[in-house]
Parts: structure tokens; sequence; C-alpha cells
């Protein structure tokens, strides 16, 4: 089979032109979307659970007459734990506890210091009220979701955990819903997409309302997500799945091939480029993915993926493949190079880096620890995976003493003064003439 991807050459003149335009994306909604999203938002904030069931209905062809048959209940949580295979719990519980041990090194705690008139300056950490958990549902199961953004939110301490995810057809997945009991969310919604993002944001009669959601989801979902935004926090609105794979030309070409393809399968606006020194090699890899790709259930996914938005990126040396690399800021970067450890200590901007020949991104993706939610579309310049800080507020303290109010007092009355703020300058005064 063929395989259609560009080929670019740090060497061109209009190099980083063709890579920046190959890297670009943007999710762009109609105006017909946008509208139909805002009306959403409007009638759930209006009309509370009796919105929530009329879009739940016609959406997921649901036939609801309460908001009691859109609840699943803990017990029912467990029953569907108990139900899936064993190899499939065990699985589940060793990633669980995988991602619990790392989220746990996450915690920040309070903290103070004592200057020497007794001023106190610190800062508290107390963890949200209660956060909103969006799980996608219809064309696929993400169990790995729910582990991944339930788990630091309860390692953070979160009070109230809420988990909503549609349920086409009336029709449940027990690996989702397992992977909810192992994480211990504690209320789930078969609700989906704007309507449910709306009900967390502004809360129902039924559906209590969030300080944060988190979790990823279609078109109308990270729309909704961002007309809530600053009402309530939001993890991020992500784009496609990513993976740049930086390789010395010594990893078995097939190797490298799948690891380009586990990205490239998760849609057609997924991105997958993998850059080397070894133009041989980029041409083995090639031929492997030829070869493999028949062998894949979502071959077509994969191809149409690799047609828009893949690469093989040719560079003169490692030290270029970094630079490139830095450039891309990529969701998911794999170092299968002699020394990844040198060379990741070298690397900026990305969202997780897989160092070595032997780590696939995939581990990632389910059972190595660290989040799977990054940051895309090159934001790695400026943001960070999921995390357990995520759910975790932080509160300045500053408690002066006599002395240490009179001796900032007159600090603070010089700058308020400056400004124009007599009221500010005053308040600081007072204290001064108390020393």
């Amino acid at each position: 089979m063929t395989i259609t991807l560009q080929r670019l050459d740090s060497r061109d003149s209009d190099f980083y032109a063709q890579l920046d335009k190959l890297l670009a994306w943007e999710q762009v909604a109609d105006a017909r979307v946008e509208q139909t999203v805002r009306d959403i938002i409007r009638a759930v904030r209006e009309c509370g659970d009796a919105a929530l069931l009329e879009y739940t209905n016609r959406f997921d062809r649901m036939q609801a007459v309460g908001m009691a048959e859109l609840e699943i209940g803990r017990p029912a949580l467990q029953r569907a734990l108990k139900r899936i295979p064993a190899t499939q719990r065990e699985a589940l519980e060793r990633a669980a506890a995988r991602v619990r041990a790392y989220a746990e090194h996450q915690k920040m705690t309070s903290w103070s210091y004592t200057e020497d008139d007794g001023t106190v300056l610190g800062q508290q950490i107390a963890p949200l009220d209660r956060a909103g958990l969006y799980v996608p549902g219809g064309k696929a199961a993400y169990p790995s979701s729910v582990l991944m953004n339930a788990i630091p939110a309860k390692v953070a301490g979160v009070g109230e955990l809420i988990m909503v995810v549609p349920t086409p057809d009336g029709v449940s997945n027990d690996l989702v819903l397992a992977a909810a009991a192992i994480a211990g969310v504690d209320r789930v919604f078969t609700i989906g997409g704007a309507q449910a993002v709306a009900a967390l944001a502004y809360g129902t009669e039924s559906v209590p309302r969030v300080d944060k959601i988190v979790g990823p989801g279609n078109i109308y979902v990270a729309i909704a997500k961002g007309m809530v935004f600053g009402h309530v926090g939001i993890d991020m609105i992500a784009g496609p799945s990513e993976i740049l794979v930086v390789c010395d030309g010594q990893t078995d070409a097939d190797w490298i091939a799948m690891d380009l393809f586990s990205q490239a399968e998760h849609d057609q606006d997924a991105q997958a480029i993998l850059v080397s020194p070894d133009a041989a090699f980029l041409d083995r890899v090639a031929d492997g993915m030829a070869g493999l790709l028949p062998s894949l259930e979502r071959g077509d996914i994969i191809q149409a993926s690799l047609a828009a938005r893949g690469a093989l990126i040719q560079v003169v040396d490692l030290d270029e493949a970094v630079t490139v690399a830095n450039h891309i800021a990529p969701e998911h970067l794999e170092l299968s190079v002699e020394d990844p450890q040198v060379m990741a200590s070298q690397i900026r901007h990305a969202g997780a880096i897989f160092m070595g020949r032997y780590t696939a991104e995939a581990l990632g993706d389910y059972c190595a620890g660290p989040n799977h939610v990054l940051p895309t579309s090159r934001t790695a310049r400026f943001s960070s995976p999921l995390g357990v800080y995520d759910f975790q507020k932080r509160s300045s303290l500053i408690y002066c003493s006599a002395t240490g109010a009179a001796d900032l007092g007159r600090t603070a009355s010089t700058l308020a003064r400056g400004e124009g703020l007599t009221a500010h300058a005053r308040s600081a005064e007072y204290r001064v003439a108390k020393e």
C-alpha cells in the first residue's frame, strides 16, 4: 500500500515556512454550530433538568422521563467493575495505581516564613470543592480518560467529582463505568454534549454546579467549554492528537512506523511527524508504513491523517533535530536515540517526553503514570500536562506585626499616593501612626 505524506528537508531555504504551514491547525466552527451551543447553554441555564432531558432524549435517542433515569449510582459502577473480564479489571487497577502514585508526587503543600519583625508570609493550598469530568461516549470508549482526569482530582482532595458521559441509545460501557468505580468518581450522569457542559457550569435541580470542568469532547463540547470559561475553570480546549519522533536511525523502522500510526489512528486531523538526520532511515520507515498499514483496522483514518498532516523530516544532525522539536512544541515527543536523557535536557517545549528506544508513547496513554491529558497545537510553549495542581488553589498568606505594618505602611503610602489612591495611602498610614 502506498503511503502519502510530506518529505521536508531542513536545508531548504523555506523549511520553516513549510513546517509552520504543516503545523497550522485551528478548530473551526461555523456560526450555526456556535449559535446552537449558545442556545443549548441558555436553555439549560433557564430550564435546568427539563432542558437536559429534552436534549438527551433528542440527541442520544433516549426516552427518559426523569433525571433519576440519567444517573448511575455507585452500586451500578461496582457491578460494572465485577462484570468486566478479570484481565481488564487488573489492567485498570494497575494503571490506576501507577497514575495515583505519580500524582501523589505532584501535591502542593502550604508553606510560610517569618521575617525578623514578626511579619509572616506564605501560601495556603486548598483543593477545589467540586470538579466535573466529561467523558466522551458514542464512537469509542475511553476508560483511560476517566483514570487520567479523575485520579489527580481525588489525590488533590476534591470534595466531590461529578462525571458526565453520553450513552447513545441508552447503551453504557462497562469499562468506562468500571474505571469510574476504581477512580472514586462520586456521581455519574448519562448526559453529554454542550448540555452536559452547561449543567456542570451552572447547575440544575439534579446536577450540581462544579468549580472546574475537565475532559475531552467533540466540537460542541469544546465550544461550550470556551463559552462557560470564566464562570467555571476548564482544563484546556484541546486540538488533535500529535506525536513527534526524533530518531537517530538505529531503532527498528517498523517500531517507529507503528509509533507514528498510534497517534494518526485517532482521527484524520491527528499529526504524526518523524525527524531524523538519516535519509535512508526515513525511507525504511516509509516502507514499513506501507507494509504495516493493511494490518490495521483504522487504516483509512491513518492514511488520511498522514496525507493531510504527517511528515518525514530530514535534518542535518541531532542538534538540529532538537531545534526543530522545540519549534514544533509537540504534545508527545519520542526521543528514540542513544542518549535520550541528555537530549531531553535540551527540550524546552513538549507535553510529555518519552525517552529511549523501548518507550512507546502508547505506554503513556494508558499506564506509565504521568497524565495523558497534554497541551496540543504548540501550546506546550506555555502550558503543561493536567495534574494534581489543576485541582488545587493557592491563597497568599500575609500577617503583619505592629512593627512590620509600620515599616511596610510607609512604602505602601508612598506608592499609593504616587498612584493617586488616597484611601489606600491613609489605610496604610493609620497603622504607621500606631507604631
